[in-house]
Order: C-alpha cells, then sequence, then structure tokens
C-alpha cells in the first residue's frame, strides 16, 4: 500500500509561522530571516512525513500567508492597483495583496469552501495578461530534493482558480481567461518535469460544484492540453469536500 498526503499544515506545532510573519511585518526580523524561518518549517514538514512512511510526500502546499494568493502570484495575476512591475512578484508586492499596502488596501478574502479557512479572492481585469512570475513551485520542490526527498509538487488548478475569483470586466469570459492562464500551467509543468518531478498534483476543489455545462466542459480540454505540456510528468488531479 502507497501511503500518500494531499497537503501538510503549515503553520508549525507551536505556531512558528505565525510568529515569523507577525516579527517580519513589526519589521523585528528581516526577510532573509522570514525565509529563513520558512525554510526550516518545510523541512520539518518533509523529514515528519517521510519518517513516518508517506511514499509521495506534497510540496509548494506551504505558504507565508495563502496557497491562492501563492497561485495568483504564480500566474501573475497581480490587480493594476498594486503598481507591480511585471517581473517577478516580490514580498513586498505578495504582502500588499494580502494585507494592504500604504495608499492601497488589501484584496477580498471570503471562507475556502464550507471551512473556516480565508482564502485571497483572485481578480480579473479587463488588460490582464498572465505569464510566470513565481517559481515556488518549482523551488520548493529543488529545496527538498536538495534534503534528498522528491516530492509531489501542489498547485491550484486553473479551472478553481477563475471559478473562486472575480472576473471584474463584464467583457470577460471564462473560456478567454483560460486560454490566457493555460499557458502558464503548461510552463510550470514543463519546468517541474525538468526539475525531475515525476508527478504533480493539481487541486480542483470546483469540481464537487454543480457546474454551468460550457465550464463543465471546459476542463476535459484543458487537462489534455497540460497532459500534453510535459507528457512524461504523471499528473493527479485532486478535489476533496
Amino acid at each position: 500500500m502507497i501511503a500518500s498526503s494531499l497537503g501538510f499544515p503549515r503553520i508549525g506545532p507551536k505556531r512558528e509561522l505565525k510568529q515569523a510573519t507577525e516579527s517580519f511585518w513589526s519589521g523585528k526580523i528581516t526577510e532573509e530571516e522570514l525565509q529563513a524561518a520558512a525554510r526550516t518549517r518545510r523541512k520539518d514538514n518533509w523529514t515528519t512525513q517521510k519518517q513516518r512512511g508517506l511514499a509521495h510526500i506534497p510540496s509548494n502546499d506551504f505558504s507565508l500567508y495563502d496557497h491562492v494568493l501563492d497561485t495568483i502570484a504564480m500566474v501573475g495575476a497581480v490587480p493594476a492597483r498594486y503598481g507591480w512591475s511585471g517581473k517577478k512578484v516580490d514580498l513586498a508586492t505578495y504582502f500588499a495583496m494580502a494585507r494592504g499596502a500604504k495608499n492601497q488596501g488589501a484584496m477580498e478574502m471570503t471562507k475556502w469552501f464550507d471551512t473556516n479557512y480565508h482564502y485571497i479572492v483572485p481578480e480579473f481585469e479587463e488588460n490582464m495578461s498572465f505569464s510566470l512570475a513565481s517559481t515556488k513551485a518549482v523551488d520548493e520542490f529543488l529545496e527538498a530534493k536538495a534534503l534528498g526527498i522528491i516530492t509531489r509538487p501542489v498547485m491550484v488548478g486553473p479551472l478553481s482558480l477563475l471559478l473562486l475569483g472575480k472576473i471584474k470586466d463584464t467583457t470577460l469570459q471564462l473560456p478567454q481567461l483560460l486560454d490566457r492562464l493555460l499557458p502558464v500551467y503548461e510552463q510550470v509543468l514543463q519546468q517541474l518535469y525538468a526539475a525531475g518531478a515525476p508527478w504533480v498534483q493539481i487541486d480542483e476543489p470546483c469540481l464537487v460544484l454543480d457546474l454551468p455545462q460550457d465550464v463543465a466542459q471546459a476542463y476535459p480540454g484543458a487537462y489534455a492540453r497540460l497532459a500534453q505540456a510535459a507528457p512524461g510528468l504523471q499528473i493527479l488531479v485532486a478535489t476533496y469536500f
């Protein structure tokens, strides 16, 4: 029997992540110290699961704030009001979206399905173009690999990302946005395969919903494309609730 996990709690047994992020926000520690604390948490999470005998251990399930926000950063779906440069999403922009900045409020949060977890709600604007703006999924796979642990990277799927977000312009339609979004996912899958990942886990929790027919029909075509992006990479599509 192969034991697996869909994800691992990221806050730490003594709420170490919460303490580190709050210390960073208050200026008590530097960004480098925050990232060091995050690496310690990830290492402990991976080694704990390995010691317990899990064969498939997730990576990229860790987040400094929210896994949906991580996906927003990955695809470059940063609202224009944050003045993002269009290059890599830096930590200042990331936390500005999460918590607000001096001249700009935070993005909306809402409950993750029927849980008490709150996620950052993606916003899709008329002139928004998607591009790979965070290599977190690849970086954390390589981080675990350097520890001798081959993980199964996890990411929020493209359909769920769109369905859980808000389309700000009435002229935009989900199929149109999906066509713009899929090339970024294809690029991530290709990079993960090149890095040595045998599996990737794509979470599509919206599959549990009663979906409109056109949305339900979009899933097979989207995943046919993703499967061809890196043919040697095995894809686990996960849903829950």
